[in-house]
């Protein structure tokens, strides 16, 4: 018999609408969705909320965007990995979310 590659039906889903993966993160400022991007799949410019620095193609990076809007694309947000793991200790930048 051959082996099956398909999910099954019943498999869950992936968090964040089924485009990629997402870990779920609460934080002080509410709870996010959250998906790391390799430097390989990073080929766009994005501004940083947490610094207001630009994040360069291929730069690793996080994608975040609040756990109730799953399905909405203008809610996500990139950051860089160590400004979103202190974004609780920093003031917003003027572009914050």
């Amino acid at each position: 018999m051959p082996r099956r590659n398909s999910p099954k039906p019943e498999d869950p889903r992936p968090v964040g609408g089924g485009v990629g993966w997402a870990r779920a993160e609460p934080g002080p400022d509410g709870d996010y969705l959250v998906r790391a991007i390799s430097g390989a799949q990073a080929q766009k410019t994005y501004r940083c909320p947490g610094c207001d620095h630009e994040i360069r193609p291929g730069t690793p990076h996080v994608v975040a965007w609040p756990a109730e809007d799953t399905g909405s694309v203008e809610e996500r947000r990139h950051w860089h990995q160590s400004c979103w793991d202190s974004r609780g200790r920093r003031g917003p930048t003027s572009r914050r979310w």
